[in-house]
């Protein structure tokens, strides 16, 4: 299972995906509710914390270069308890795989499809993602790289088309909330695009053909998000305004509604429809993967493949039973879930950090 390796520039791409994946068309609703006004400053100041994150990532990885997390807390915390851990990691990559399977159906059930139903829509979607998985890292990569050309220049048709509707009097006055409200606001967005790229460790640097650009690759991808969700944030703020941004559960769709080019180019609300969905399978295809491959190495297995079919029958199952409702989903993240990610891509972290810097030490010691 170790022989498959990416490019930096593929694995860059991964990461870009990843980090904006559900972002994009839902955190500026969260950050406007905390922040108001101020949401676009919110979005930067979590960009900057969630460097930080990522460095930590990168110093485990640089000290275990050719091990996947699972391999990695095997190693540091022993295997039983390293291998009970990583079936934690396992299960909430599982977790937020059927999440964002649920938040696809109920997008196009609201959007498009209103009549499916949408175990229909969510089977369908888990169909293509195992797939994907089945067909392996390489593929899911070099698809990815074909399907960033596309976001890119949807990406930026999007914004030119919507500047002619910024009203800057709507992100006055800046800096109403104070640094307390402002810090507190970031904890989701910090989540969804930093904390959970613990994921990536499944990944990096294990199947990448170069360490060092590799490195630079997981800070680009994640400062390329960034710089999205950022630019996004900004625009859902001055156009819609930030009462109007809170309430909608999908304010980048409703901002694409706002285009109106001469009353000629209008109603291309499809560009951000589509912009969502090529983050959202990325990102959910990177959980997918990870749970599967996660799972094989925890049993030592030799071949992931097998698992794709039964995981994704509960990836399905628990995309239909585990979120009820888009209420119950926002309670659910705003409580266990927001727990759960940082215990899983913060604290263990750091813990593993701590655990091999003291063993090491005691080595050096022991060698004196």
């Amino acid at each position: 299972m170790n022989n498959v390796k990416i490019n930096s520039y593929q694995f860059l791409i991964l990461v870009t995906f990843f980090s904006m994946g559900t972002s994009i068309l839902i955190i500026p609703s969260v950050l406007a509710e905390g922040a108001k006004q101020s949401a676009w400053i919110v979005a930067i100041v979590g960009t900057i914390i969630g460097l930080f994150i990522i460095w930590l990532f990168c110093l485990i990885a640089q000290w275990f270069p050719n091990l996947t997390f699972v391999q990695i807390t095997e190693k540091i915390l022993g295997k039983w308890l390293g291998k009970a851990i990583s079936l934690l990691f396992v299960i909430m990559s599982n977790i937020y795989a059927a999440q964002l399977i649920f938040y696809s159906g109920i997008f196009l059930n609201i959007h498009f499809m209103p009549n499916t139903p949408m175990m229909a829509l969510n089977i369908l979607f888990a169909i293509v993602i195992v797939i994907g998985v089945r067909f392996d890292l390489e593929t899911i990569a070099r698809s990815a790289e074909i399907f960033i050309l596309f976001f890119l220049v949807l990406f930026i048709l999007l914004v030119l088309f919507i500047l002619p509707e910024i009203k800057l009097e709507n992100i006055q006055p800046i800096f109403e909330v104070g640094p307390k409200a402002i810090f507190q606001t970031t904890l989701p967005l910090i989540e969804v695009t930093s904390v959970n790229a613990i994921v990536i460790l499944m990944i990096f640097p294990a199947f990448i053909n170069n360490f060092k650009q590799a490195k630079k690759s997981f800070y680009i991808g994640y400062c390329i998000s960034g710089f999205v969700i950022i630019v996004l944030t900004f625009l859902c703020i001055s156009v819609l305004g930030a009462y109007s941004t809170a309430a909608e559960f999908h304010p980048s769709y409703e901002l694409a509604k706002r285009i109106n080019i001469g009353n000629f180019i209008q109603r291309i609300e499809a560009l951000m429809a589509g912009l969502w969905i090529m983050a959202l399978y990325f990102k959910a295809t990177i959980y997918f993967y990870v749970s599967v491959f996660g799972l094989a190495q925890i049993f030592n297995m030799n071949e992931y493949k097998p698992l794709t079919i039964p995981l994704g029958i509960v990836v399905v199952v628990l995309s239909l039973v585990m979120y009820p409702s888009v209420v119950y989903l926002q309670h659910w993240n705003a409580t266990i879930g927001i727990y759960f990610s940082y215990s899983i891509g913060l604290l263990l972290p750091l813990l593993l950090i701590i655990i091999n810097t003291v063993r090491k030490t005691h080595l050096k010691k022991e060698s004196l």
